[in-house]
């Protein structure tokens, strides 16, 4: 009964988005991007009888497990024109597909597939990764070159799919993959189909609750979706497009709140970090070429149900499109993503697109005529209709307003979610900034040791556990003390004097979509741009975070301006956020000031280009002369999405390492751009009241003037 009590005990666990690799089990040779405490071991090919088949995992290759996934590149960076070079030069022939390279597998006896048409063997174009559907072999490019040379060099017409190696499991690794095995067979043997229950009321609470009283029973029994009652959850099984055999499943719970609100949690088995499938993949036929991608199970159900088209539900949602799934659509012409009725399901929409090649890719624009598939189906609407509306995803270099016509009413009509994604730990940042959007640049600064890291990992961490998915570069501060602090903050709590919930705490942590780049100290630019399109690409990172800009200008060249260096650098950044629709948070030192002073816009080290290039301009001042609460406040001095800037008092807590406003009702300032250049204007007015003094106001940065305190009904005063 362990998944039950997991269930019961750990709703945590059992978010959509949950942090994984993509490709488990590849070599990690790049020396440079390995923690510095991982073996490096020599590469390792041998020839060996392939095993035999133990439970449903037995084709993965073993691999060592990381307390954290870290982003990992290639030995050397690979292009499709490489790839293409190396296949033409060993006479192997391929097909040039949507994001892979077809080729014939050469991990199966025989070599009569290419004359067959069995293309089983595809390349991603951009990684380089190889996945071969008939033996579900895979590995990286150089793994794949070093099977060719073997193959060749003794004159072999195939290898056998065992013949890559990995890192051995130890015994707790397999003692949890076996655990997994037998938790997925004996749910799915104490699962029952939902027209086989007893109680027709029993079966039609069970439809309500999860919304799919629309969906009919031959439709839930053809993609075997079964119920299991000790949980009472939905099951929605992984079946393999080779032989329906069974890889996996998908526990989906609900429970409802007391104000009426049904809340769903989900559960995988194997973990996400093993294994990735999608469901509704064994009903695909090979003659199908139009397919609709869909972002939850029974959404997929109810397309099925309405059009009859092919339909397949991503297995981590609108939260990533794993590449090593990419070979398994290369088959269809065109595909239509309908992930969801709202605008981060919009958003992930044009990201995938990309992946899967805009040419062939349509999206559905979510609003309140074109809701989520299971919704429509649930108003009466027709799917068939709303499918017909889907619009390309390619788009001309030039358009004109009637091309952008309905982005600008989506973008009125969703004005929150057009927002970003709300902090929740933090009410006061987004009352000022309304959110955390794509596509932007944040410059953060602040005094020397007053916990800029700590303060930036606890914003990102809260981001990162409503399912934006989150790459950090810290190159001041190792991974794992960077990893203990947030673990901390996640847990709210010294786990020092815990340490028996260590356990319990890190498997939540683990499941956060979460990722460290392998670097420390000073880095080059290039390689760092490098490591975040590839992680982007593999992980669909949306939020990047380093720490900081110095750590990047030591191994340019000396001979250049160290402010025309940072100027390039904080332009490279502003350039990735923009192509790559990816928030990036740019940690800058200051400038020295007096102990006395706050912090302003101009403090930031170098030119002016990096408070002119953000689009948030963040300030975490502190009053190092004074001791009592309130020292620490945080400013926002530029906000472009609305203009709004101000400032809030943050208070440290030591135990948990974390940030939160004082208890005291001190309310936040915050004041608009407009005001702000009235109060600037109004300052430079003379004004003697009572027989005062005359003042000449010293000019400061706008978002310094608006917080000062002004009295009742002057501009800019306190609101």
């Amino acid at each position: 009964m362990l998944w039950v009590s997991l269930l019961l005990k750990r709703p945590a666990c059992f978010l959509r988005v949950v942090g994984s690799r993509s490709f488990p089990h590849l070599r990690l040779s790049s020396a440079a991007l390995l923690p510095a405490s991982h073996p490096r071991p020599a590469p390792l090919l041998l020839l060996r009888p392939l095993l035999p088949e133990v439970g449903f995992l037995s084709h993965r290759r073993s691999f060592k497990k990381d307390l954290k996934s870290t982003v990992d590149l290639p030995v050397t960076p690979v292009n499709v024109t490489d790839i293409k070079h190396y296949l033409r030069s060993k006479n192997i022939p391929f097909h040039d597909g949507y994001s892979c390279l077809h080729t014939p597998s050469v991990f199966r006896p025989g070599s009569e597939g290419a004359e067959k048409g069995g293309y089983t063997l595809f390349i991603d174009k951009t990684t380089g990764q190889f996945l071969c559907t008939e033996t579900l072999v895979e590995g990286s490019w150089e793994d794949l070159q070093d099977c060719v040379e073997v193959m060749q060099n003794e004159g072999r017409e195939s290898l056998s799919p065992g013949v890559l190696l990995g890192y051995s499991e130890s015994e707790e690794e397999q003692g949890e993959r076996a655990l997994e095995c037998s938790e997925v067979q004996r749910i799915w043997a104490s699962s029952v189909p939902l027209s086989d229950l007893p109680d027709e009321e029993e079966t039609h609470l069970v439809k309500t609750m999860f919304g799919i009283g629309k969906i009919s029973s031959l439709t839930l029994k053809k993609f075997g979706v079964r119920f299991f009652k000790p949980t009472k959850s939905l099951v929605f099984p992984w079946l393999s497009g080779r032989d329906s055999s069974l890889r996996g499943l998908k526990l989906l719970t609900a429970q409802c709140l007391g104000d009426g609100k049904v809340v769903y949690t989900e559960a995988t088995l194997p973990r996400p970090a093993a294994f990735h499938n999608l469901f509704g993949l064994h009903l695909v036929a090979r003659k199908d070429s139009e397919v609709v991608l869909t972002g939850r199970e029974v959404d997929t159900l109810a397309v099925s149900q309405a059009t009859g088209l092919p339909s397949l539900a991503l297995p981590r949602g609108v939260s990533c499109l794993p590449p090593v799934l990419l070979p398994y659509l290369e088959q269809f012409k065109k595909v239509t993503l309908w992930l969801g009725g709202d605008m981060r399901s919009w958003e992930a929409s044009k990201l995938f697109s990309r992946k899967l090649g805009l040419k062939r890719c349509s999206l559905v624009r979510p609003g309140d005529t074109q809701p989520c598939p299971s919704d429509a189906l649930a108003a009466g609407k027709s799917l068939g209709r709303i499918l017909k509306t889907a619009i390309p995803a390619a788009h001309k270099s030039i358009v004109s307003f009637r091309q952008l016509r309905e982005d600008v009413y989506g973008e009125l009509a969703n004005k929150e979610q057009v927002a970003g994604v709300k902090w929740a730990r933090f009410p006061e940042l987004n009352k000022i900034l309304k959110g955390h959007r794509k596509g932007e640049l944040t410059v953060f600064t602040g005094p020397t040791g007053s916990g800029k890291t700590t303060f930036i990992s606890e914003c990102a961490l809260d981001l990162c556990m409503q399912g934006v998915s989150t790459l950090w570069g810290s190159f001041e501060i190792n991974n794992v003390r960077l990893a203990k602090i947030m673990l901390t903050q996640f847990a709210m709590q010294r786990l020092e004097d815990s340490l028996d919930q260590y356990d319990t705490w890190a498997d939540k942590f683990e499941d956060l979509p979460l990722y460290f780049m392998t670097f420390h100290g000073q880095q080059n630019i290039r390689t760092v741009l490098d490591t975040m399109h590839h992680a982007v690409y593999v992980y669909d990172i949306s939020h990047v975070v380093i720490d900081n800009l110095q750590f990047m200008m030591g191994q340019e060249n000396l001979s250049v301006d160290k402010f025309a260096m940072q100027d390039h650098i904080i332009g490279a950044f502003r350039k990735f956020a923009t192509n790559s629709n990816c928030h990036v948070t740019l940690i800058i030192h200051p400038r020295k000031e007096e102990d006395d002073k706050d912090l302003q816009t101009a403090s930031i080290f170098g030119s002016a280009k990096a408070s002119q290039e953000a689009d948030n301009v963040l300030i975490l001042q502190e009053k190092k002369l004074v001791s009592c609460p309130g020292r620490r406040a945080l400013q926002v001095a530029k906000n472009r999405f609305d203009g709004d800037v101000g400032i809030f008092p943050l208070e440290f807590q030591k135990t948990s390492l974390t940030f939160s406003p004082p208890l005291s009702k001190a309310k936040l300032r915050k004041v608009k751009a407009e005001e702000t250049q009235q109060a600037e204007k109004s300052a430079k007015v003379p004004r003697a009241e009572k027989g005062e003094k005359t003042v000449k106001t010293e000019k400061v940065p706008k978002a310094e003037k608006g917080v000062r305190s002004k009295p009742p009904g002057e501009p800019g005063g306190v609101k």
